[in-house]
């Protein structure tokens, strides 16, 4: 399948994000270095721009709807914004949370969020600088976060298992789920955004329907090690990125595993993007770099509803993918592994992997 060629690194990326309308791609690593490069399946990809303005690892790295700025987060406190058109930091809040930012994500124009590693969540304002919300519901890190069309519904994972919803509007949390035994590290919205998908630390997908934060409705065990990144493709197929390296193609309702996208070997993948064109994803991981893979295939993927999950049915390799033999990707013996935090600490565990079928057989497909 055609692809960009990979962008290869000095150190390890730790997040990365596609321009909303053009051929860029931008890359925060672990020393505090941002780059954007230009990318394309014709020519060379091109370093356009490398900024230096984070004294510590870049955790999180998001464009603004119009693609003229470029947010960014780090492990040393700071919220940044970089003028795209210069090349300037347009703003800088030095301080804008006590504990090493984790995560960060647009909330509408000139509003982000960000989640650190001790549980804050504060949304604000960047012509002002200032927080215009400022909660704590969670005793672990803010691992990811999602918001709706309206603006209105935040909704947060953490290390510490639960998915949290904030009504940013009227500056409250509006639920928190139970409990989980497992770290939540990932989130995705399908199924016209009635369906939250949450990513775990022992492979499980626990699947929420919207509104009904309390508890989940279904649950997809069967990657063998933790889901540490996830993003939807269609309505109805996420990508996930998991420690063991593999980038996986994954249908919701019916749940079932689709195939392998690609791979960074034994590295695990750290984020991963969708192209505005939807032509690609691109996954970052510890061996410093950032692959492209074409997902036109995944997305023609049908699943027959009628057809029974076995556990029998390995999930091929994609034509996206460089080799081949990827199926011991979904193991059915146990394994338990450790995976270093998003800037290299040892402070994330995985716990055993699951079988390959989900726990209930929901089939009531809602497109």
């Amino acid at each position: 399948m055609v692809h960009p060629k990979t962008i290869q690194f000095d150190d390890v990326v730790v997040d990365l994000c596609f321009h909303p309308s053009k051929n860029v791609i931008a890359a925060g690593d672990i020393t505090g270095e941002v780059t954007l490069h230009s990318y394309s399946t014709e020519k060379q990809n091109s370093l356009l721009m490398t900024l230096n303005h984070h004294k510590k690892a870049c955790r999180a790295i998001r464009f603004s709807g119009d693609g003229n700025q470029l947010y960014t987060a780090s492990k040393d406190k700071s919220i940044q914004t970089v003028d795209l058109n210069t090349g300037a930091v347009k703003t800088k809040i030095s301080k804008a949370h006590s504990a090493p930012i984790y995560s960060l994500l647009e909330t509408g124009d000139n509003f982000v969020a960000t989640g650190d590693d001790d549980g804050h969540l504060k949304v604000w304002d960047m012509r002002t600088n200032s927080a215009i919300m400022e909660m704590k519901e969670s005793e672990e890190f803010i691992s990811d976060m999602a918001i709706d069309d309206q603006r209105k519904i935040l909704l947060a994972t953490s290390g510490d298992g639960t998915l949290t919803a904030f009504n940013i509007r009227k500056k409250r949390m509006e639920l928190q789920s139970e409990l989980f035994d497992s770290e939540f590290l990932s989130l995705s919205l399908v199924k016209h955004k009635q369906k939250v998908i949450c990513g775990s630390g022992e492979g499980v997908l626990n699947i929420f329907n919207w509104g009904e934060w309390g508890n989940i409705s279904d649950r997809f065990p069967g990657h063998p090690m933790s889901v540490d990144c996830m993003i939807p493709i269609t309505d109805s197929i996420v990508c996930t990125g998991s420690s063991d390296g593999i980038v996986r193609a994954v249908n919701i309702l019916p749940n079932r595993f689709l195939g392998v996208v690609g791979e960074h070997e034994d590295f695990p993948v750290e984020n991963l993007s969708l192209s505005h064109d939807h032509l690609y994803i691109a996954s970052c991981s510890h061996d410093q770099t950032i692959k492209f893979w074409n997902i036109d295939e995944i997305k023609e993927e049908k699943v027959n509803t009628k057809k029974k999950a076995k556990r029998t049915n390995k999930p091929k390799a994609f034509k996206s993918a460089a080799k081949e033999n990827f199926f011991a990707g979904l193991a059915e013996e146990g394994e338990s592994s450790k995976t270093e935090s998003k800037d290299g600490d040892d402070d994330e565990e995985d716990s055993d992997d699951n079988d390959d079928d989900s726990d209930s057989d929901n089939d009531d497909d809602i497109d």
